[in-house]
């Protein structure tokens, strides 16, 4: 999809100097991506003491072999 932003160049170029990337189109990407993996880590975080789980760790893990 093709859209037009005015964007903060300080900003910009800070987030860039930052995480290493080139471009602003992959800059933007990446944040639109870390927004969706950050709302979905605290969706995570909010089902922490709702949910009970009754089993051994132990027996479970039992058959994992790294």
């Amino acid at each position: 999809m093709r859209t037009n932003v005015v964007l903060d160049e300080e900003l910009v170029n800070s987030c860039k100097k930052a995480t290493g990337i080139k471009t602003k189109k992959e800059l933007i990407n990446h944040a639109l991506q870390e927004l969706l993996r950050h709302k979905s880590q605290k969706r995570i975080l909010e089902l922490k003491g709702k949910i009970n789980w009754e089993g051994d760790l132990n027996e479970w893990r039992s058959g994992y072999k790294p």
